[in-house]
């Protein structure tokens, strides 16, 4: 994981949004301003991502130095490094000491997780909803920290099955509860605008540790919460 002080700003503010709670500090004072990152001090001076850029214009028939394609180069470099932030997300500061001693053991589920991530077979994006249940042993996580993992591991490369087991090992490791579940699914860009070409696949995965896979009424109950509607504001 590189040193925070070492990111560009823009992905400096993403960890820093991952990582604390709104109103506290964050780890870093960044620039605010949307789409303005300087360039001596944007980390990213060694221009090899954006001549990588240019070379696979090149190979693909365009010209990178028309218009419409001069500033891509820089822009794609800014956004991978933007979609690949939880990368450099410190599980300590995600924490936040934000684990609470409660005398609660009832099944904890926060569902419908929004999440955006990058296959890495091609680059493309995989989107959908995350489910995360757990069975605290005596402890519990703060709410906001359940999305945040999901973030954390969705802004990598990542497979679906492997984000999935993270989250599910990231929770059991910290809290040691009774057991956790996961379910996430989503759409893959690479089934939809290549290969098969099949809109509306929909890709579901799960991990269960714990209480989870040893009992099946526990799983059931996990899996009745999915089905049921959120109330309505």
């Amino acid at each position: 994981m590189a040193r925070t002080t070492d990111l560009p700003e823009h992905v400096r503010r993403i960890v820093d949004e991952i990582e604390n709670e709104i109103g506290e500090p964050p780890s870093l004072q960044v620039a605010q301003i949307e789409g303005v990152v300087p360039h001596d001090h944007d980390g990213m001076s060694n221009g090899a991502v954006e001549a990588a850029v240019r070379r696979i214009l090149v190979e693909i028939g365009e010209d990178p130095d028309r218009p419409g394609l001069v500033g891509t180069p820089e822009r794609v470099h800014r956004m991978y490094t933007e979609l690949t932030a939880g990368y450099h997300v410190d599980p300590e500061r995600l924490i936040n000491d934000a684990i609470f001693d409660v005398d609660y053991s009832e099944m904890v589920v926060v569902k419908d997780i929004p999440f955006y991530s990058l296959c890495e077979h091609h680059l493309l994006p995989f989107f959908g909803n995350a489910a995360v249940a757990y069975i605290p042993r005596g402890r519990v996580v703060g709410l906001s920290k359940i999305p945040r993992i999901v973030e954390t591991y969705a802004r990598r490369l990542q497979v679906q099955e492997r984000m999935t087991q993270q989250i599910a090992d990231f929770l059991q490791d910290r809290l040691a509860p009774q057991g956790v579940g996961v379910v996430i699914e989503a759409t893959h860009l690479c089934a939809v605008m290549r290969g098969v070409r099949k809109p509306g696949t929909v890709m579901t995965t799960s991990a269960v540790l714990g209480i989870f896979r040893s009992r099946d009424k526990t799983r059931a109950e996990f899996l009745a919460h999915l089905d049921r509607p959120a109330p309505r504001a």
